[in-house]
This record gives C-alpha cells, sequence and structure tokens, in this order.
C-alpha cells in the first residue's frame, strides 16, 4: 500500500550548526507528523510556527531559522505474513 500525505520539514541554516533540514514530529511519540491534506499541514504550520515569519531575531544569527515548508510524503507500508 503506497499513500502520499503531508509532513513539515523544519528548516535553519546558521554558522554555528550550518544547514540543516528535517521533519518535524510528534513530541510525546517521537514519529513525523502526517497530515492528510496539504491543507491541514498548512494550517497547523501557520498555527504553530506562524511566529517566526514576524520574528527578524530568529531568522539571523545564531538562531538562522526559516519558515517550516510544507513536503509531500509517500508512505509505503508492507505487510508481512508469517505462517
Amino acid at each position: 500500500m503506497n499513500r502520499t500525505h503531508w509532513a513539515i520539514k523544519w528548516r535553519s541554516s546558521s554558522l554555528l550548526d550550518g544547514k540543516q533540514e528535517h521533519l518535524i514530529c510528534a513530541p510525546e511519540l517521537g514519529l513525523p507528523l502526517l497530515f492528510r491534506t496539504r491543507k491541514d499541514a498548512r494550517w497547523y504550520r501557520e498555527a504553530v510556527y506562524g511566529y517566526i515569519r514576524e520574528r527578524i531575531d530568529l531568522q539571523s544569527e545564531p538562531h538562522g531559522w526559516r519558515m517550516p515548508t510544507v513536503v509531500a510524503v509517500n508512505v509505503n507500508v508492507k505487510v508481512k505474513v508469517t505462517p
């Protein structure tokens, strides 16, 4: 079974840490947050991380935060049946 979901990709770039990108995970599960629709992912991104757009101090050194982006993620589930 192969499905496309949507996730949020964290981005930052600073002299101290270099360029970093990773999928944002649910803190209690440690698994990437997945959304069924792009609209839901964009809404969550704005609600939780929208403040970054207004904060020049977080966008500049030493943080280098960038507004997270919504990306398509292909999820492939394989079921192995054992006798």
